[in-house]
């Protein structure tokens, strides 16, 4: 592994654990960065091309969000890191003045190699990509442009640079996400090498850090529980200000919580703890239990340009307003949010934006869905606090 600074410290960053739930490992914190402070836990909406789809940054204000994420792959594409860098960095470029996260790029190196277990994770045509990646090796990978078929490379030094440039205040180290369908023995090579781009990636780092950003680790593994032990022992040794779960999680849920439970002691005490990629409402309480404190994922904008929109209590956490049975519901999508487009459209009239193809049909969900997950996160706090996240859950989950 390549020699990096062990005391890389983080000014203008913090994290402190305010309240814990006496009954698992669910907590409440604050999270501090140079675009403000957030309560844990909280959920960062996927901006993936520097833009929430359907949503300006100030219907995200009005829904209540606190966090966003953009994605370093799509943007080192279009429009370039260094067009982003030269409009001021992404806040300015996006004109969102909170926290704001980017991941590595790893996740696009998996599912251009590999396809995906996860469809929910992350928007992308798998049939195209996986054509494009021409190699992996320890240095990085190579692909192609989904753009322009021009030949790009992206390793940890490279990720880190793209980072720095696009400005945003938590980004995270440069991995490689497995497959569910491979191998052991590649699953345990590609998190050796992942390990050995956390070590670059910190070195990279380091070499321009001024106190803007915060690095997070990435706790690869796959299903393995031996191996996932040893990452996450890894991350917590190093100087990362963050840790994060990434990589595939299994094929059902009882894998995906036996994972964060596996890994559960040996994460760092001290540092805010991110699940990549995974945000179902069932997840957040599912999750949280083993000390997760910020989630991310494209699921409450994916699912509103399908004409579905988060229903606390619902069953499957969802309805479909493109269903018949909508076409002359007089009531609101919900009348106890403060928010227009929650309680000032009928269903029957959203039914008809969306059956027309009305993009203001998709605006209306899809904001929907925004507020009802920050509404989600506020009430998930609270009851951490007041040690009744057991009776919340009844209260969103139809099982």
């Amino acid at each position: 592994m390549s020699e990096f600074n062990k005391n890389i410290e983080y000014p203008g960053f913090g994290f402190e654990v305010t309240h814990q739930d006496e009954n698992s490992g669910a907590r409440v914190g604050k999270l501090s960065t140079p675009h403000g402070v957030i309560e844990t836990p909280n959920y960062i909406f996927c901006g993936t091309k520097a833009s929430i789809k359907n949503l300006s940054p100030y219907q995200m204000k009005e829904a209540q969000t606190d966090i966003i994420l953009a994605n370093t792959y799509h943007l080192m594409i279009q429009p370039t890191a260094d067009i982003v860098e030269k409009m001021g960095g992404l806040h300015k470029f996006m004109n969102w003045n909170g926290p704001l996260l980017t991941d590595s790029g790893g996740f696009q190196v998996f599912s251009m190699g590999h396809g995906t277990c996860a469809d929910e994770i992350k928007g992308r045509n798998t049939t195209a990509k996986k054509e494009s990646l021409l190699k992996i090796t320890e240095d990085g990978a190579v692909f192609k442009s989904y753009r322009d078929g021009q030949k790009l490379k992206l390793n940890p030094e490279i990720s880190m640079k793209l980072q720095r440039q696009l400005g945003a205040d938590l980004i995270m180290q440069m991995d490689e996400c497995t497959a569910y369908q491979v191998t052991r023995d590649y699953t345990a090579r590609s998190m050796e090498m992942s390990m050995r781009w956390g070590d670059r990636s910190l070195t990279a780092f380091d070499e321009t850090h001024d106190g803007s950003q915060g690095l997070y680790g990435i706790v690869q593994g796959g299903i393995y529980h031996d191996l996932r032990k040893t990452s996450a022992e890894y991350v917590a040794d190093r100087p990362f200000f963050g840790t994060a779960v990434g990589g595939c999680l299994g094929g059902s849920d009882e894998e995906m919580y036996g994972i964060l439970e596996a890994i559960q002691s040996l994460n760092h005490p001290t540092r805010p703890i991110h699940f990549l990629g995974i945000g179902r409402i069932k997840d957040v309480f599912e999750s949280v239990k083993y000390g997760i404190d910020t989630f991310d994922c494209v699921m409450p904008t994916r699912i509103a340009r399908h004409g579905m929109a988060l229903i606390k209590g619902a069953k499957n956490e969802r309805i479909n307003l493109i269903n018949t049975r909508y076409k002359e519901d007089p009531e609101p999508l919900d009348a106890s949010m403060d928010l227009p487009c929650s309680t000032e459209y009928s269903k029957a009239y959203i039914h008809h934006l969306l059956k027309a193809g009305e993009m203001l049909g998709y605006q209306i969900v899809s904001q929907h869905n925004v507020a009802v997950i920050n509404q989600l996160m506020r009430e998930v706090r609270e009851a951490i606090k007041e040690g009744s996240l057991e009776a919340l859950r009844k209260e969103w989950l139809c099982d």
